[in-house]
């Protein structure tokens, strides 16, 4: 159990350290997250001013439920509930013969434009103000092709060739009113002169009006019929207002509001007329099957009155009895709404099929009344014969006479209905446009989304750049390979101002050695760190001399061996410091002195060692270089000559300090460690990674070399280093006079 709980308690710091690691890597590039947040800000700042406002124009339109058939026989379909009139109706207002007769009226398949300068030519235009009705704004740096505003293009006829549809043409201002009309592939079409009529080529046009500068550029597309149809049909949004409201809410986006509102007005009108002309052609219908029953009603209606005549002269009758006349009445009742009922079933099958349930409620109701029917003609059958017969005549008689009075009424009322027929939509609010909030772009909203969707680029910069960095951040990491590490030492800022001050300038007897200029940068302290580590390394070393060097190039190991050298030339030990790198070495540079006459010329035997040796400015500090690049620096090193002139120098000094080429990249190191009594690495902060640390000590130990530890250089302060080296700093901690 204590085992479990201190795994688990172990799982969770890790996940600490990980998420405090990824809030200070974040932290550490606060500049950069937020510099490109700033730039995607402004980019979407400078978008949402430049981009032109899109404006909606709005319209209402209500629908009233229907009152039924033209007949008034709406009873049978009440029993199959009520449905929503707006369902059908969104669909009508969307359709092609709505959108498609608006296209046609106001020329929608054709988009007329002038030519604006990118990006920044939609702006310029808009916030033109013009002095005249007729004003154009001057074109701009002499760029006359291009609109600036107040430009104007109107055709009061434009007919194209099959072949030119959907293709945009150009027509081009000249000067005195013509104008150029030319192809996508610059061809001229036609040239022609406004407010004449041409035809040419399949081309039949007439320009109206056009005002703009001589050279100013329109764009024009006559696109297919059914490609605009197809177009605002998705551009024109309706829907209904509530549910079950009858309200439907029209709406249409453009950049040019007083385009949107004309659009929006013509197909609310177009939807009103043509409901009104369906109600008027429903209306027509049924009066034409009214008057085709009138004359036969009429026809039953003398013949029942002729029977019912004779009846009663030939057996001088004239009334019925009180209990026949009851009969009567109930009879002449069921045949009134059973010839209604078939005058609605003629009706409904000119609309539904006999499988519709509002037919088979229909039929459901004629079998009921019939039933009845047949009930009161068994009790017809018990009255005396003579009163039997005048029941029936008489029951003939008035049965076609409310029912010829039923549709003689009906046919007057619809007579009256189509004259003045009114549809059941009418048009609430007509379509307008909030000019003062348009509807996009939503500014604020914009230079929100950019800002985020900048931090969020850069936060995945910044963790792109630290997945592919593999760096070294951390000693523990060297030490986990065992490794030791000497010393730690702090990017020197002030280092990289004098190699920046100094770059390119190779001036002799000028020094750049920072333990001279600023002895108390943390650098150094780190270094005079260094220097204790190695006096008790170097107790049981075989000689007096220590080899610097590195897995690879630019990781400081110059800069530590000259500053090494120069703080232990100030604990009073004699220090000679040898530039081994006879390829790249530089520290000549460093000291100010001149490359001739150095470590090449000693081993070729070219000059004296007394005369390539230099004193330095620092006390008890002197300095060997490279000399002239030799064409095999690694023969020199493994002749005999080397291994003389470090028994001699060895001889004459307290320490000897050897830098050289990095370790992975020539064998020269590997001959100069076989001759060291220490040796060490140098592994830059963020630079080197722990493979190819890993890889160096695996080389040191295949050449027999004794690997002593490491030394890590430049560490840069950073919040994502809560632990181990990378989180101890470094103070300037002088000492001064109590008298200042």
């Amino acid at each position: 159990m204590q085992s479990a709980t201190a795994v688990t308690s172990q799982h969770s710091d890790d996940t600490d350290l990980d998420f405090m690691a990824l809030v200070g890597t974040l932290l550490d590039h606060k500049w950069l997250i937020g510099g490109i947040s700033i730039a995607f800000m402004a980019l979407g700042a400078a978008y949402s001013v430049l981009t032109p406002p899109i404006y909606q124009a709005t319209a209402l339109v209500q629908v009233e439920p229907k009152k039924g058939d033209m007949l008034g026989f709406s009873d049978v379909g009440s029993l199959l509930g009520k449905e929503s009139p707006t369902v059908t109706e969104v669909e009508l207002i969307r359709s092609r013969i709505t959108i498609g007769t608006a296209v046609d009226n106001l020329n929608l398949d054709l988009e007329v434009k002038p030519k604006r300068f990118p990006l920044v030519g939609d702006f310029v235009a808009r916030r033109f103000k013009p002095a005249g009705q007729d004003a154009v704004a001057a074109p701009w740096l002499g760029l006359s092709s291009f609109a600036w505003g107040g430009e104007e293009l109107k055709f009061s006829e434009l007919r194209l060739p099959a072949n030119l549809l959907g293709q945009e043409l150009t027509l081009t201002a000249g000067s005195a009113g013509s104008f150029t009309l030319s192809d996508q592939d610059e061809a001229i079409l036609l040239e022609g002169q406004v407010g004449r009529f041409y035809d040419s080529n399949g081309i039949k046009l007439r320009v109206e009006q056009l005002r703009a500068n001589p050279g100013t550029s329109f764009s024009v597309v006559r696109s297919p019929r059914l490609s605009s149809i197809l177009r605002y049909q998705k551009l024109l949004d309706v829907a209904e207002r509530g549910k079950e409201s009858g309200i439907i809410g029209l709406a249409l986006e453009s950049a040019r509001p007083g385009d949107a509102i004309q659009v929006l007005n013509e197909v609310a009108r177009i939807y009103v007329r043509q409901n009104i002309d369906r109600t008027s052609a429903e209306a027509a219908q049924s009066l034409a099957f009214l008057k085709g029953q009138l004359p036969q009603v009429r026809k039953d209606v003398e013949q029942a009155e002729a029977a019912l005549n004779q009846f009663q002269i030939r057996n001088k009758t004239i009334d019925i009895s009180l209990e026949a006349k009851a009969i009567l009445d109930q009879i002449v009742a069921l045949d009134a709404s059973i010839s209604e009922l078939k005058m609605q079933q003629a009706e409904i099958e000119r609309k539904f099929t006999p499988q519709h349930p509002v037919y088979k409620a229909l039929l459901t109701q004629l079998a009921e009344l019939t039933a009845r029917q047949d009930e009161l003609a068994k009790k017809v059958e018990s009255l005396p014969t003579t009163q039997q017969e005048l029941l029936s005549l008489t029951r003939d008689l008035k049965v076609s006479t409310e029912i010829y009075t039923l549709l003689l009424n009906k046919y007057q009322e619809l007579d009256v209905m189509r004259a003045g027929t009114v549809g059941n939509v009418r048009l609430i609010d007509t379509a307008d446009v909030d000019l003062r909030n348009p509807v996009r772009p939503q500014k604020a909203l914009i230079i929100v989304i950019a800002t985020l969707l900048g931090a969020f680029v850069a936060i995945a910069l910044v963790m792109f750049r630290k997945a592919l960095n593999r760096g070294v951040t951390n000693p523990n990491d060297l030490e986990k390979l065992g490794l030791p590490v000497y010393a730690a030492i702090p990017f020197s800022t002030i280092q990289k101002e004098l190699d920046q001050k100094n770059y390119r300038k190779d001036r002799v007897g000028e020094a750049r050695l920072l333990a001279m200029s600023h002895p108390s940068d943390p650098a150094i302290e780190g270094l005079r760190s260094l220097r204790t580590s190695l006096h008790f390394a170097m107790l049981e070393a075989a000689n007096n001399r220590l080899m610097i060097s590195g897995p690879s190039p630019q990781v400081g190991k110059t800069f530590v061996s000259a500053n090494l050298a120069a703080v232990v030339a100030h604990s009073g030990q004699r220090v000679l410091l040898v530039d081994v790198d006879m390829r790249k070495g530089y520290l000549h540079k460093v000291f100010g002195v001149s490359v001739e006459n150095g470590l090449s010329d000693v081993l070729a035997k070219h000059c004296e060692l007394t005369a390539a040796i230099h004193h330095t400015a620092v006390e008890n500090l002197d300095f060997l270089g490279r000399g002239q690049v030799p064409p095999n620096p690694s023969e020199l090193l493994m002749h005999a000559n080397f291994s003389a002139f470090l028994e001699q120098v060895s001889a004459l000094y307290d320490l000897v300090i050897l830098d050289t080429p990095p370790f992975l990249a020539v064998t020269d190191a590997t001959i100069v460690g076989r001759q060291s009594g220490t040796n060490l690495i140098v592994a830059r902060f963020e630079v080197n990674s722990v493979r190819e640390v890993e890889l160096t000590m695996r080389r040191y130990r295949q050449s027999g070399i004794e690997l002593k530890g490491a030394i890590f250089n430049g560490i840069e302060k950073r919040s994502s280093a809560k632990y181990g080296y990378g989180a101890y700093s470094y103070y300037n901690y002088d000492y001064k006079s109590d008298s200042v």
